[in-house]
């Protein structure tokens, strides 16, 4: 395979920066690969280094990594769509995503999800990249990226680790990156997983109103909507029911008639007693009789797994920490994962009201962090001895203003083209499906733009794409997407 190392603005060289521990602040290695997709094959050009974020006066105060795939001979790139995709936490590197879900190579891990060793990275069949470009970007101190300084009081956090701020200096890097790379005329999408889902609501305005940069889509993967998170409401309490249901389905924990039918049988009867009945019950706090408490209780039980007296002795309001605790607590004596609850952990003590440890993300983080140093150093050929942050230090971070949601509303009120899809787990914990059908219908309380909203949900978690079931038809999904979204000619206007 032949490789061509290009070096930007930065006078160094690959063995230079690997052996200061240091990067280079503005550089590209690029690399020549090949794969097949849906039985036909794709050439494509990988382009992987570095690119500043500059400061008001044209400094650079950050530097941040990105990879870039184009399909090789494609005659108009103009018409051809460019996807931008983050990950989340916030703290989070973009690796998830590109190593497992829509780049073109993939982790090597079994049909559910779990490591396999030799670890490694292998050919992903249905990757989007026959559809679309896509370049996987890295906030400031996750993957190689890096403030300028490092570390240290010079160090303007302010300007990085927070919702706003975060949104602010995204828009300006990819303005940059897309002049750049002569992207200005393709059709856009912006994709974020988890956090990201905060990110790129965010960055839908802020793309259009401050770089007047105008999108086609907003993709949302297990969105992490902070209005439901952090106002610890019976709203953010009662939505967590339809995930306890899919789950206990999930571990054959519910009643016979239940258990009998399909999950999409059962959760839009839980949809609905979550709405009509849970939340007002929740609502009424102590105040709420204690036929109706006994009642609710019930139900919930019934739906959840649970004991009906844990649930009486939480007030309705049950935690997730202790359904991930309790569920199997008799059964089998195993936790379950918070970011996906098919797996499995085991606790010090069956007694408690919360697990030890998460059981999903030690299993992720035991496949994908051997395979992105792998990956990156060895097949894309990008030199450094700079640790990869998996999870980087950005915390504490600023949710003040959170205003994302009528962002995305204002963006698609301002913009006719643009779409938003949302892909969901039914067993994602941290994340619920539920909360993210609920982001959709507040985004657009008024309902007029419901049409340009799609939800799809998958039997597996947080990263649902790690299921090679969903893996195949996530994709799909997101191909029929873009397709769909094009504009095909048609003008921006309603």
């Amino acid at each position: 395979m032949k490789k061509l190392l290009l070096l930007g603005m930065a006078l160094c060289t690959s063995f230079a920066f690997a052996q200061e521990r240091k990067l280079p602040v503005d550089t590209t290695v690029t690399t020549q690969h090949s794969v097949t997709i849906n039985g036909s094959r794709i050439d494509y050009t990988a382009t992987t280094g570095t690119q500043p974020v500059w400061d008001e006066l044209g400094e650079p105060i950050a530097s941040l990594h990105y990879t870039y795939y184009t399909k090789n001979d494609v005659k108009d790139r103009a018409s051809r769509p460019l996807l931008i995709s983050f990950n989340g936490g916030p703290g989070s590197g973009s690796v998830w995503m590109h190593l497992a879900y829509t780049g073109p190579r993939i982790l090597k891990i079994d049909d559910e999800g779990y490591p396999v060793q030799p670890y490694g990275v292998k050919e992903n069949p249905f990757s989007v990249l026959d559809v679309t470009d896509i370049v996987y970007v890295n906030p400031v101190n996750t993957g190689y990226s890096r403030t300028i300084p490092e570390t240290g009081k010079e160090v303007d956090r302010e300007k990085f680790f927070g919702i706003n701020a975060d949104t602010k200096y995204l828009a300006e890097w990819l303005n940059t990156f897309v002049t750049r790379n002569n992207r200005w005329n393709s059709p856009k999408y912006i994709v974020g997983e988890s956090y990201g889902g905060t990110r790129v609501m965010g960055l839908s305005l802020a793309l259009q109103n401050q770089q007047w940069m105008y999108l086609n889509g907003v993709i949302m993967v297990s969105p992490a909507d902070y209005k439901v998170f952090r106002d610890n409401d019976p709203v953010s309490s009662a939505l967590n029911l339809p995930y306890f249901a899919a789950t206990a389905w999930h571990h054959k924990a519910l009643p016979s008639d239940l258990q009998s039918k399909d999950l999409l049988e059962v959760l839009p009867e839980v949809e609905e007693f979550t709405i009509n009945e849970l939340l007002p019950a929740i609502a009424k706090g102590g105040f709420i009789a204690d036929s109706e408490r006994k009642s609710i209780a019930d139900k919930m039980a019934r739906y959840s797994g649970l004991d009906v007296q844990d649930i009486l002795d939480h007030n309705l309001d049950v935690p997730t920490q202790f359904f991930w605790k309790a569920l199997k607590r008799r059964n089998g004596g195993y936790t379950i994962g918070r970011l996906d609850s098919r797996y499995l952990g085991i606790d010090k003590t069956l007694a408690g009201t919360r697990p030890d440890y998460s059981p999903e993300l030690t299993s992720w983080l035991h496949s994908f962090t051997p395979a992105i140093n792998y990956y990156l150093q060895e097949e894309l050929d990008f030199k450094t001895d700079i640790k990869y942050n998996m999870f980087g230090p950005v915390h504490p971070w600023n949710n003040d203003d959170d205003s994302v949601r009528d962002d995305l509303r204002q963006a698609m009120a301002q913009n006719p083209y643009l779409n938003v899809l949302v892909q969901s787990g039914y067993y994602d914990g941290a994340c619920t499906y539920f909360a993210a059908k609920y982001t959709m219908s507040q985004v657009d309380p008024s309902g007029r733009m419901k049409d340009r909203f799609e939800f799809k949900g998958y039997r597996s978690g947080h990263m649902m794409y790690l299921r090679r079931e969903d893996l195949k038809s996530a994709n799909e999904d997101i191909r029929a997407f873009i397709l769909r979204t094009l504009s095909k000619g048609k003008s921006a206007k309603y």
